[in-house]
């Protein structure tokens, strides 16, 4: 048989595409990258996908924070504490009427009347009798004694009390003695102890030297 010559093989080179296209072939568009995918629009009647919303930013209110440059909030103020009154005296005042025995009750009386008239409570004032009972004492007395220490209790009216039993009445603001008689003993055991039953004031109706004597010693 006759032998018919092999056509020559063409073998593609395995460096690479080639360069130049092959004819009667297009060499190919590239495409193009594709970008990011715009949302779809909802469809009618349904919602569209949901985005999560960020954490908004939460300044606190309540915290005071200084920014450079300027002053800080500032303190409550503190005031300074009060001062402490001082303690008032507890000597009460001595005032004296001069007076004869005989006449020491009256004197007593008009300084309770004027006492009564500037303002004092009737409760306030007590009056002590060296020699005899005040009338209203004795009035009172005639009672019994329970009655009599019952209007002391009650502390609503002027009280009388003789010196023996002012040993027994409270103290009360203003002291009246009335130094009408009696023993000098007697007077120099109720001056004083009408000067501690006074709170605030001592009026002594009497002879102004025998006073004298008698609280000077034993004042």
């Amino acid at each position: 048989m006759p032998l018919i010559p092999e056509e020559p093989q063409i073998h593609e080179s395995a460096q690479g595409p080639r360069a130049t296209p092959a004819s009667g072939r297009t060499a190919p568009t590239p495409r193009p990258v594709p970008g990011p995918r715009p949302v779809a629009p909802p469809r009618p009647g349904r919602p569209g996908p949901l985005r999560p919303t960020p954490p908004a930013q939460r300044t606190p209110h309540d915290v005071a924070v200084a920014k450079p440059g300027l002053p800080g909030p500032a303190a409550p103020a503190v005031s300074a504490p009060a001062p402490v009154p001082a303690a008032a005296s507890t000597t009460p005042q001595i005032q004296l009427i001069p007076a004869s025995a005989a006449g020491a009750l009256d004197a007593a009386e008009e300084a309770v009347d004027l006492l009564l008239e500037s303002g004092r409570a009737p409760g306030e004032v007590l009056v002590i009798t060296t020699g005899e009972h005040h009338p209203w004492a004795a009035h009172e007395l005639s009672f019994g004694e329970a009655a009599y220490w019952a209007q002391h209790d009650a502390g609503d009216d002027v009280f009388y009390a003789d010196a023996n039993a002012a040993s027994r009445a409270a103290s009360r603001p203003v002291v009246v003695v009335a130094v009408n008689g009696g023993s000098a003993a007697a007077a120099a055991e109720a001056l004083p102890l009408a000067h501690a039953r006074a709170g605030a004031l001592l009026i002594v109706c009497g002879d102004p030297q025998q006073i004298n004597s008698v609280l000077g010693a034993g004042v």
